[in-house]
């Protein structure tokens, strides 16, 4: 029976995963956060997972949970998210590289098995090759929150250097599905396009980006655990499939029969990188099943918001 933490379980892709987690009776879960920008209201309601409200950045504060369980293993998603949000909070988002050292510290003396990173695309930087490939690509981050990402990245390989403790780095690309924000691009399109509200695009709208519908995200890095795979490795979770922000907005429009209009503001002065387009082959190994499309997520979205009437 494994005990597994989930830090920032309370957001969109720890919540996801802690729901899937629960449904197989056998695991205890248990989750951490500290609600700055998650929400009680996203984690999933079942006998076997244990919410404790905590800040994984500060040591007196996670110490105890982990003396309280002996977990086998860790995902580690808490962090401040968004670029907006990353943005505007320099200094938060590199308090969470306290975090970071943390949870290696107690897992590395507690005798955790392997650790899951949720690194991101934004390491990359501006891309210098697309598809960008985890091991051919530079990293070339410059922005705070990409910064800590690679930071985070070489403390879980020095960890594994010094005290043998297995890791695998997940670098996510953008990930969607209907627990996300409001504040993230897809959400936001969407709850727009089906009140009829302009859609604003930063700039032309021809920077790129590749979405991954949450089921394939949490689909993969559960296969990984289960499969032992990609031990002490890294890997790019996300969707090849790469359009233009202009042509979401268009795409959003069309499926949900809005009357919006495209409005452009000035582009943002940085944070807004040009082109994120995944090299997968790694994920699909794992995952052995075709991704879910852009439009059958987009439609998934769709019917969950118009259920549960959140527009």
């Amino acid at each position: 029976m494994p005990n597994i933490l989930i830090t920032g379980g309370a957001g969109h892709i720890g919540s996801a995963m802690a729901l899937k987690l629960s449904q197989d009776s056998n695991n205890r879960i248990v989750i951490v956060d500290n609600l700055s920008t998650g929400n009680k209201s996203k984690i999933p309601s079942a006998k076997n997972i244990k919410f404790i409200k905590a800040d994984i950045n500060n040591y007196e504060d996670i110490v105890p949970v982990f003396g309280r369980y002996d977990f086998d293993f860790v995902f580690h998603y808490a962090a401040v998210v968004g670029v907006e949000r990353t943005l505007e909070n320099p200094i938060k988002v590199l308090d969470d590289i306290e975090g970071i050292k943390n949870i290696l510290s107690l897992s590395k003396n507690s005798g955790v098995k392997r650790v899951f990173y949720s690194s991101s695309s934004e390491v990359y930087g501006e891309p210098f090759e697309i598809p960008q490939n985890e091991k051919t690509t530079p990293l070339n981050s410059r922005l705070p929150y990409a910064i800590v990402k690679n930071v985070g990245e070489a403390f879980f390989k020095a960890y594994q250097t010094e005290y043998d403790l297995d890791y695998t780095i997940f670098r996510l690309f953008n990930t969607y599905g209907p627990n996300q924000s409001n504040d993230f691009v897809i959400p936001r399109f969407i709850r727009l396009a089906m009140n009829d509200q302009p859609i604003p695009v930063y700039g032309s709208g021809d920077q790129t980006r590749s979405f991954c519908y949450i089921d394939d995200n949490i689909d993969t890095c559960l296969s990984v655990m289960q499969s032992n795979t990609y031990v002490n490795d890294v890997l790019n979770v996300g969707n090849d499939n790469e359009l233009t922000i202009l042509e979401l907005a268009q795409k959003v429009i069309t499926i949900t029969e809005s009357k919006s209009e495209i409005i452009h503001l000035p582009a943002l002065k940085e944070g807004d990188m040009k082109r994120r387009c995944p090299d997968i082959t790694k994920m699909r190994n794992v995952l052995n099943r075709d991704l879910i499309t852009l439009e059958d997520g987009l439609a998934n979205m769709i019917h969950h918001y118009s259920v549960h009437k959140l527009v």
